[in-house]
């Protein structure tokens, strides 16, 4: 199956191990690239060392059973070109089929805003301006003027945007990241006191000292959990290559729990050396790592290298947007062929690329945008996006792990390339507890952050449940007037 449609934020691997089998660390590292982000690290950091609870948490309630899950649907879906839609689509028809690959287009469209917010934050470092990236005006004119840009290049379907994206993400994330974890390390060696410790120690802070567990006083102190499910989501993006492996039953497992200690790592060190550096309170959603940067470089006298790394970070995100623009909407694409989408959406340019899905994206990109020139404070637009886009994708990994029981149920001795172990019992438990993982960050993906100025609370839910709301009933409003000339006049374009 071509991975890029199903939500692939890195370059398709299938061209390049066309022919030749996966190795299992071959496979754990691309799966790395498609989900570690530095964009996550701020908001693991601002938690200083409950940091612990929330990335544990993620691992085994969603990132360990999302991969294994998305391997056997995967596996039973190998040559199929629809990802989700049709793994979803197979056990419950094609209305929820076409909700699920909805819910995946749509909150990457709904998640664009803030990775781009991430680009034009280091892009004020790089000018030699950080404060501009507390300007919402500023944010957002750079996120709508960016997403243009990369719309029009996808468009053209150059393959030198294929290798931008390649060279962006080692760029841009990778020598960025390993920048900012040695720099934790320096910082402490250095006799410099760990800024998450110092934090604790204040007098009159709810932390008295350094914790594991989060101090909870109602669902608002845990709603950054659903902000950090986020950031791990997108392992299930490389589980369609487990049929590629020489032993996928024996090698898939290796594969995902190298994958996992990898991410976690990464992660974790890279939010530890940011918590150490900058003092929690004084974090910002989109600009950490480069505050990380600032204060450190600036500290060791090397502060030329502030606005080199700036531009490094911001190349890394475009890159990522160039790649991103495209591959989720060819899933949506899919479904416009099969019918469940009016005709003109169908429409291809001489490049082959979805034009009329993707300026349809941009104009719902633009909207979005808009928070920022509305909201005082962007890390508060930046979270606020970041609510929407958990709330549709959890539900629809919801909607996979009940596709999987009900195929295991259904169809039995179906050919999988992989099986969860343990037989029905053994997938009912590890999706059970991926179910309950996404429930749960589902919930207090609702509520307010008690970690963020907010506002009015009313107000903050009032948008993230109308978010919510609009863009999941779409599909079903969508999927209800859907016509039979739908289906006709797609077999009459194709002949």
């Amino acid at each position: 199956m071509d991975t890029e449609t199903n939500c692939d934020r890195v370059p398709n691997v299938s061209a390049a191990t066309s022919g030749n089998r996966l190795s299992v660390f071959s496979l754990a590292l691309v799966t790395v690239a498609a989900v570690v982000s530095l964009r996550g690290l701020p908001m693991m950091a601002e938690e200083g060392t409950t940091m612990f609870f929330y990335i544990g948490f993620a691992a085994v309630f969603f990132l360990i059973p999302a991969a294994l899950v998305a391997a056997e649907l995967g596996g039973m879906f190998a040559t199929s070109t629809g990802g989700v839609y049709e793994w979803v689509k197979a056990p419950f028809g094609a209305r929820l089929g076409f909700i699920a690959i909805w819910l995946q287009w749509i909150q990457n469209v709904v998640w664009f805003p803030t990775v781009l917010a991430f680009a034009a934050a280091s892009l004020a470092y790089v000018i030699g301006r950080p404060s501009l990236a507390d300007n919402g005006v500023y944010t957002g004119t750079v996120t709508i003027a960016a997403y243009w840009l990369a719309t029009a290049i996808a468009l053209t379907g150059t393959n030198a945007a294929a290798r931008f994206t390649s060279a962006g993400f080692v760029l841009g994330t990778i020598i960025p990241g390993l920048v900012i974890i040695a720099l934790g390390a320096a910082w402490i060696a250095d006799a410099h006191a760990a800024a998450f410790l110092v934090d604790a120690e204040r007098v009159g802070t709810v932390l008295p000292h350094p914790r594991l567990f989060p101090h909870v006083d109602g669902l608002s102190s845990l709603a950054f959990l659903g902000g950090i499910i986020l950031l791990f989501a997108g392992v299930e993006v490389h589980a369609v290559h487990a049929n590629e492996l020489k032993d996928p039953s024996r090698d898939y497992p290796k594969a995902i729990f190298l994958s996992v200690a990898i991410i976690v790592s990464l992660f974790l060190l890279g939010s530890l050396a940011l918590a150490a550096i900058v003092p929690a309170d004084e974090i910002a959603l989109d600009q950490g790592p480069m505050q990380a940067f600032h204060v450190a470089l600036n500290a060791f006298g090397f502060g030329w290298l502030v606005p080199v790394l700036a531009l490094l970070i911001a190349l890394g995100a475009l890159a990522g947007v160039m790649s991103w623009i495209t591959g989720p909407s060819r899933g949506l694409l899919k479904t416009a062929t099969d019918g469940e989408l009016p005709p003109f959406l169908a429409r291809t340019n001489r490049n082959g690329i979805q034009v009329v899905i993707l300026l349809i994206q941009g104009a719902i990109v633009t909207v979005l945008a808009l928070l920022y020139f509305v909201l005082t404070n962007v890390s508060v637009a930046f979270f606020l996006l970041s609510a929407m886009t958990i709330t549709l994708y959890l539900v629809m990994y919801m909607l996979m792990y009940a596709a999987a029981i009900r195929l295991r149920i259904t169809r039995p001795h179906a050919r999988r390339s992989y099986r969860v172990p343990g037989g029905l019992a053994g997938l009912c438990v590890v999706a059970g507890i991926g179910l309950a993982g996404v429930a749960f960050a589902f919930v207090t993906s609702f509520f307010p952050p008690s970690q963020l100025p907010v506002g009015s609370p009313a107000s903050y839910v009032a948008v993230v449940t109308t978010g919510f709301v609009v863009f999941i009933g779409l599909p079903v409003l969508i999927h209800a007037l859907k016509r039979p000339s739908w289906v006709r006049a797609e077999i009459a374009g194709r002949d």
